[in-house]
């Protein structure tokens, strides 16, 4: 992905990728870990590349208001599974209601 992403009003994100084709995202979720933010987004058209179900998830850089790919593997996995258990906290926290 390059960095001509914008993020849009209605939680649809368009992303550009090193082709040049714009591939539209829905957004998921923003979490912080670590001091970051990073953005958790979903295909909102799957295709080839992506599964309907496979979560994307780039660092946010809100100085700039770009989403940066990460490369690292296990920082990937480590935010997705920080995501998960702060988001099964709060399904937690709502069902005590």
């Amino acid at each position: 992905m390059s960095e001509d992403e914008e993020l849009l009003e209605d939680d649809i994100v368009e992303l550009i990728d090193d082709d040049g084709n714009v591939v539209k995202f829905k957004l998921l979720d923003v979490t912080e870990y670590k001091g970051e933010k990073y953005t958790l987004l979903l295909a909102a058209e799957p295709n080839d590349e992506i599964a309907e179900d496979e979560v994307v998830i780039f660092r946010l850089n809100e100085a700039e208001q770009t989403l940066e790919p990460i490369e690292d593997d296990a920082l990937l996995e480590e935010v997705f599974e920080f995501y998960q258990r702060e988001a099964d906290e709060e399904e937690e926290a709502d069902g005590e209601n």
